[in-house]
């Protein structure tokens, strides 16, 4: 007897072959039947009519950060709204494990860490989170069974560090024993079924006390000590990001790249391409990797967003804009002095030479103040002006964007919301992200769900990007935009019998409203421990989701159930190939 049986649905079925009518059983979180319509004939316990609906796999998102946020919603939400079944988290070098067990002080410095790099709210670490585990195992045995989507775990070299190391974490050198004890303990966690090494040498990635955090005073050799232990365990990757990820690698950066994913023998991915038809040389630049390990026996992958993800900013909390190169300093003044130091002339202009200048690569497009559509005011001066768009405001008002941009935050004692318009929406950029799309070593992903919660919604590329090439631009056919979102994603990582609708497969499904597959708007709502606030957004169009063949979300209501299965390396993927 089937569990479940699906009639009539229209089937995408992840291989980016033709969708075809099919009924869909289901049997012990498996797909036990696809049949013509009409012709499945064992009973099952329940059935639904899906004529004129969407059968699909169960995206896969490649790219997340919800190793907290699963502790206070194990629906990883919006995320499986949006029809995510899958997510891999412990990116950018930065895990809840192992913390040392003898150092309690490591929790906090943790807790601090994340809320500063990845935009977490503190208290909601501090409150939604117990930190009992110390172990990568204890971490993952914490979220085993109280889940409602797969989720898998790279390691975070931040987190070995910190382990073995302690404070010398942050500016040390590892000595010879305590790299073995780094590379004892990192096999621990791949024993225990982490998916392998994440790490980062970012310059935008700084701890909680605002210094660099802790791999990235890693040397090369560390480095590449780490990547051959990828390789002695099966199914397994490496995540990694440099500098050079947000605008264009260094040579250095880019032998580095080659360098790991060789010794590891095994796929290396970065985030995140941003093409822009106004920078042409970007992206033949960052696919030099993936062309020069190709040759070296290895495989890089380069993880870009089919959406433009709105991100706000502020001059009253950390943001992106403190990461153009000389604005950190003077964003992180009080607020009566940084008030102080805006409203001068000179300071602003030297602000925005340094915005404008070649070294502030990718955060250039933030520089252009007078496209800001300003958000949430908080001043009877500042009426009326929320979804005004500042090069309007400055007119009115005889001054230039940036000076009239930081009076209408001055009056908010910085507390306005400000929403920069996208430079690369223009149809050349889109005609460039198409041609990029078909690049071997370029996939879907970046969303960078469950961080940066109060900044950017990034969850919905799945329903957006679906609902543009049905309904919009039209750049992918649905049967290969299913693909790019599910089979594309399950093979990079090796996911056993997923990212498909296959007899014998896991029942990772989403059945969906092609005439209705969006995403609605971004909006602030306070849902988080403590209170805290985060950016959500609708899903339309989904009716239905599954995970391991149980029904986890009802047209945009969660059920309650928590089917999900923590994806361990080894048993739940295996080794792909980089030749």
């Amino acid at each position: 007897m089937l569990d479940h049986l699906i009639r009539g649905a229209t089937v995408v079925d992840g291989t980016g072959g033709p969708s075809f009518r099919a009924d869909i059983g289901i049997r012990d979180g498996r797909i036990a039947v696809i049949a013509e319509p009409g012709s499945a004939t064992e009973d099952a316990a329940t059935t639904e009519d899906a004529t004129g609906l969407v059968l699909a796999p169960g995206f896969v998102d490649p790219h997340t950060h919800y190793d907290a946020q699963l502790f206070w919603d194990p629906y990883a939400t919006p995320s499986m709204n949006h029809g995510v079944t899958t997510v891999a988290g412990g990116n950018c070098g930065f895990t809840l494990a192992p913390l040392h067990p003898d150092r309690p002080e490591d929790a906090d410095y943790t807790r601090r860490m994340m809320s500063r790099v990845e935009g977490m709210a503190l208290k909601a670490l501090e409150e939604g989170v117990d930190w009992t585990w110390s172990s990568f195992r204890e971490y993952l045995g914490a979220l085993d069974g109280r889940i409602a989507v797969n989720a898998g775990f790279m390691v975070g070299h931040c987190a070995l560090r910190r382990h073995v190391m302690g404070a010398d974490a942050v500016g040390g050198q590892p000595t010879p024993a305590q790299l073995d004890a780094m590379l004892a303990l990192f096999h621990d966690a791949m024993d225990a079924g982490a998916w392998g090494l994440s790490t980062t040498q970012s310059a935008t990635h700084s701890d909680g006390d605002g210094q660099p955090v802790a791999s990235r005073h890693a040397r090369p050799e560390e480095l590449l000590a780490l990547s051959r232990a990828v390789g002695e365990h099966e199914g397994t990757q490496i995540e990694a990001i440099v500098a050079g990820c947000l605008d264009q690698f260094s040579d250095d950066e880019i032998e580095l790249f080659v360098d790991m994913s060789a010794a590891a023998g095994r796929p290396l991915n970065w985030n995140v391409l941003t093409i822009d038809a106004a920078v042409p040389e970007r992206v033949p630049r960052q696919l030099v990797p993936s062309e020069r390990a190709r040759r070296a026996g290895g495989r890089i992958v380069a993880l870009t967003m089919p959406i433009l993800t709105p991100m706000n900013m502020s001059l009253g909390t950390f943001c992106a804009l403190n990461l153009i190169p000389g604005w950190g300093d003077i964003l992180a003044l009080p607020v009566p002095e940084r008030i102080e130091r805006l409203r001068d002339a000179a300071t602003r202009a030297e602000m925005l030479r340094r915005a404008g200048s070649k070294e502030a690569g990718v955060f250039r497009r933030l520089a252009n103040f007078g496209r800001y559509v300003i958000g949430d005011t908080y001043s009877a001066a500042n009426e009326g002006l929320s979804g005004r768009v500042v090069n309007d405001i400055a007119a009115e008002r005889g001054q230039d964007p940036f000076h009239c941009l930081v009076e209408i935050c001055a009056a908010d004692d910085l507390r306005t919301v400000l929403w920069p318009m996208p430079t690369d929406n223009d149809p050349d950029s889109w005609a460039l992200r198409q041609r990029t799309w078909e690049h071997e070593d370029v996939m879907l992903g970046g969303s960078d769900a469950g961080a940066h919660l109060d900044r950017m919604c990034g969850a919905p590329y799945t329903t957006r990007f679906l609902g543009d090439c049905l309904r919009g631009r039209k750049l992918v056919p649905l049967e290969q935009a299913v693909k790019m979102l599910t089979d594309d994603p399950a093979r990079l990582f090796g996911l056993r019998e997923r990212g498909r609708v296959a007899e014998g497969f896991h029942a990772d499904l989403v059945l969906f409203d092609p005439e209705r597959i969006d995403a609605g708007p971004a909006t602030l709502v306070h849902d988080l421990p403590g209170d805290s606030p985060r950016l959500d957004s609708k899903a339309l169009g989904i009716v239905s989701v599954r995970v391991n063949g149980v029904e986890t979300l009802r047209d945009d209501k969660v059920t309650g159930a928590v089917p999900g299965t923590v994806l361990r390396s080894g048993r739940d993927t295996r080794t792909v190939s980089t030749v």
